[in-house]
């Protein structure tokens, strides 16, 4: 069983999931810091790394959300509640106090979740692991603190070198809870190391097998509970009970070298589970910029961090729940380790990316996704509550490649793009404008007409929630057709969302794979008195290349000198 949700976290906690129904809680919450601390995800088709960051920014800003989750929080009563008042008493009303109270109403609501069994990792930084520890002390009781995960994610950092008053940051705080002292943990071990196997286990038996000899003598004696007895003529406080050690002698596991010499363990390299790891881990790099599962998300988890953890505190068929789900990494390591899982994210954009990630990885695997629009009045509500979300929704629909990032005044009118390749003029351009309001009117059309014109584009698509009027059908029409290599398309056409649930959909050229418009270009660009080489994705388009470093908005191609 693999589920998505995509929505609020926490509506979807408190609609969607039972109580006592899951067996393991893994979270990576964005933080809103200066320092962009753990932005889940970056697109590489040009949504900005902000994207999950700026979903929850009303959160982050004390107001009326705050102002609610701070309500519930204090009216559920409890430790939570307590310290929660008390934190506000003493910071006030600030946007970390907005964090903590958003953050706390979902730890309550996800400890409701968990199975007595269950248990938490919550992955934050020193930035807010302190407050978040307090936080959850109160909610599931200070005795049920774990342990405190140390996960070197980087290699130390000249930060002196641009003025940093401090020691580099090169580890992320993991939080581990459990509910109960019953809760499911199995330790985890490493490979041991050459040198550790020669030197403890040097010998090699007559049927190949390395092997070495280890002290059995109780250390404490009798104050630490170890019985005493006499093992081949030689009395001693021993680690094991009698019948143990009987037993063992009896299997040939005990070794004495010579008659009154102290009886030994003898234990064999290959029935060793390895070392077992400790809280600090330094041996799961973060992803390098060639490894193979990178989708270009900045703070993107290796699949082996959420491995370990996963293996640790489930057991196949287990369900493991990750609330802010990101690029997938949980859901992948939870599939792959046979464990059923539920994941959550408030961005359209990541739900899309799972899925696409998981039908890579498991293509027989069908995911069902819970929360995204199937109708008209689900988009109007999608539009109600987040119109940004509505935006990549709706592009997503019609099929752009291209996304905008969400960022005020920075659009210029575009909201997405479809690409196609246009015989000997090279790259054509559509342009999308996505409407979320109830109602749209002629201006919207003539905005499109205008910014089609400014880019030197082929053509534009109006997405819109509402139906277009006759005289926006009639502005449309006026912008006449353009004769592609594909053949004569309409210059504007509009594709409300109605249409796009019946199937109708405006006549395109079909869209090039972003692979084919490659090989890349390299121009040189100035910004002020800074001059570098910039890397190009798309081919030259009116004389305005487009990529993944920025927008060229004078090029020169003969001198191949742009202003950036």
């Amino acid at each position: 069983m693999g589920k998505l949700y995509f929505g609020d976290n926490l509506g979807i906690l408190r609609d969607h999931v039972a109580d006592e129904s899951v067996d393991l809680v893994y979270l990576d919450p964005p933080f809103n810091s200066k320092a962009q601390y753990n932005i889940l995800f970056r697109s590489p088709a040009g949504i900005g790394p902000n994207a999950q960051l700026e979903a929850f920014q009303d959160s982050w800003r004390w107001g009326e959300s705050a102002e609610s989750a701070y309500a519930d929080v204090i009216n559920a009563g409890g430790g939570a509640a307590r310290i929660l008042g008390a934190l506000r008493s003493s910071m006030g009303e600030n946007d970390l106090m907005a964090y903590l109270a958003m953050m706390s109403v979902r730890l309550i609501e996800l400890h409701r979740a968990l199975k007595p069994t269950g248990s938490m990792y919550l992955h934050c930084d020193p930035t807010a692991s302190h407050y978040l520890k307090t936080l959850l002390d109160a909610i599931f009781g200070f005795q049920s603190f774990t342990n405190e995960l140390i996960w070197k994610r980087t290699s130390s950092k000249s930060d002196h070198s641009q003025g940093a008053k401090r020691f580099p940051r090169v580890h992320d705080t993991i939080l581990f809870f459990r509910k109960t002292p019953g809760s499911t943990f199995q330790p985890v071990f490493a490979p041991l190391a050459d040198d550790y196997v020669y030197a403890k286990y040097p010998y090699v038996d007559a049927d190949g097998r390395r092997y070495g000899l280890w002290d059995m003598t109780g250390p404490g004696g009798a104050a630490k509970g170890n019985p005493y007895y006499e093992v081949m003529g030689v009395s001693r406080f021993w680690r094991y009970s009698r019948d143990r050690m009987e037993r063992m002698v009896a299997e040939g596991r005990v070794v004495q070298n010579r008659q009154g010499s102290v009886p030994r363990e003898k234990r064999y390299l290959d029935a060793s589970s390895g070392v077992a790891i400790g809280d600090v881990w330094t041996d799961i790099h973060p992803i390098n910029s060639q490894a193979r599962e990178r989708l270009g998300y900045p703070t993107q988890k290796p699949l082996p961090l959420l491995e370990r953890l996963i293996l640790a505190a489930s057991n196949e068929g287990d369900v493991v729940l990750d609330p802010f789900c990101g690029c997938g990494t949980t859901v992948h390591a939870a599939e792959k380790l046979a464990r059923n899982w539920v994941g959550i994210d408030i961005t359209h954009h990541a739900i899309t990316v799972i899925e696409e990630r998981i039908a890579e990885e498991f293509p027989a695997l069908k995911v069902a996704v819970e929360g995204r629009p199937r109708d008209v009045d689900a988009a109007h509500d999608l539009a109600r509550r987040d119109k940004y979300q509505f935006q990549w929704w709706a592009n997503w629909l019609f099929g752009v490649q291209q996304y905008r990032e969400r960022k005020k005044g920075a659009d210029k009118g575009i909201d997405g793009e479809i690409f196609f390749l246009n015989g000997p003029r090279g790259v054509g351009r559509i342009i999308t404008s996505v409407k979320g309001g109830e109602t749209i009117g002629v201006q919207a059309v003539r905005d499109l007409r205008a910014v089609i014109e400014r880019e030197k584009a082929e053509m534009g698509v109006l997405v819109s929630l509402g139906d277009p009027t006759g005289p926006m059908r009639v502005e449309a029409a006026s912008a006449g057709f353009v004769q592609t290599a594909h053949g004569s398309f309409p210059r504007i056409q509009l594709a409300p969302v109605s249409e796009l649930f019946s199937g109708i959909k405006p006549r395109l050229p079909m869209a090039a794979p972003l692979d084919q418009l490659r090989p890349k270009k390299m121009v040189t660009a100035k910004k002020g008195a800074d001059t570098r080489q910039l890397q190009f994705v798309y081919s030259f388009q009116g004389g305005r290349p487009r990529g993944e470093a920025g927008e060229v908005v004078h090029l020169d191609p003969r001198q191949k000198v742009g202003r950036v």
